[in-house]
């Protein structure tokens, strides 16, 4: 709440607003970077039969979560001492494994219904980023919130696992991690300005923290996009 150092100063208005319309506008080209990169691979693999022989092999889907976290993990943790390029290899090459494991729903639901999710993704995304944009409250009041939150549907999962009945409940599943991510995407796109504002002084770092901006957009709306999937997708006969 208050985070704008310049909301009582109307003097900086118009330059501040152009330079954070920029950077914003940079963050989620980015993250649209990835997601073509995801989709377009995952479709391609598909496509041309390639995601057979992949699958075939043993352990590769362990090899592509071990891949993923250590991606993450590594960039995450240390950003700070990345390159700009490095920091931008790595958000595209966790797109390109993605993309790799995002093959699997290509052969498993229908091609217009991927289509369909993705429009209402896109759509459902758009009106909680534009609102964690413009809106003046202070949302990092949600963060415990929105972990727990995450915490509940990861362990959810793991016991889903293992005990069989608890797939009776996975459209209500479904529904919580729909609005879960849809909280996280107003959450992670009103702090791109807490890292413009806190870093507008540190180019190198405020480039930096774009990508790790648009690395946790990226994986909003794929959240989205895989929850609503389970929930309205039509899966191929």
């Amino acid at each position: 709440m208050g985070f704008d150092p310049y909301e009582f100063d109307h003097s900086y208005a118009p330059a501040r607003q152009n330079s954070l319309s920029r950077y914003t506008a940079k963050t989620f080209w980015w993250m649209f970077i990835g997601l073509a990169i995801t989709f377009m691979l995952a479709m391609f693999l598909e496509r041309s039969g390639y995601v057979w022989y992949l699958f075939a092999m043993p352990f590769v889907p362990i090899i592509l979560l071990v891949s993923e976290l250590a991606v993450v993990l590594i960039l995450s943790a240390r950003i700070h001492k990345l390159s700009i390029p490095m920091a931008r290899g790595m958000f595209f090459l966790y797109s390109a494994l993605t993309g790799v494991t995002f093959a699997v729903y290509f052969v498993v639901y229908e091609l217009s219904s991927l289509i369909l999710v993705f429009g209402a993704t896109a759509l459902y995304f758009g009106v909680v980023a534009g609102y964690g944009y413009l809106t003046k409250t202070d949302l990092s009041r949600l963060r415990n919130v929105l972990v727990t939150g995450l915490i509940c549907l990861l362990v959810f999962a793991v016991l889903s696992l293992f005990i069989p009945f608890l797939t009776a409940f996975d459209r209500i599943i479904c529904l919580a991690g729909i609005a879960l991510f849809m909280g996280f995407t107003a959450y992670d796109t009103q702090k791109i300005k807490r890292y413009y504002y806190a870093y507008r002084q540190d180019q190198n770092m405020l480039e930096k923290c774009s990508v790790i901006a648009a690395l946790q957009l990226y994986l909003d709306f794929i959240n989205i996009f895989i929850y609503l999937l389970r929930f309205m997708g039509r899966r191929k006969d």
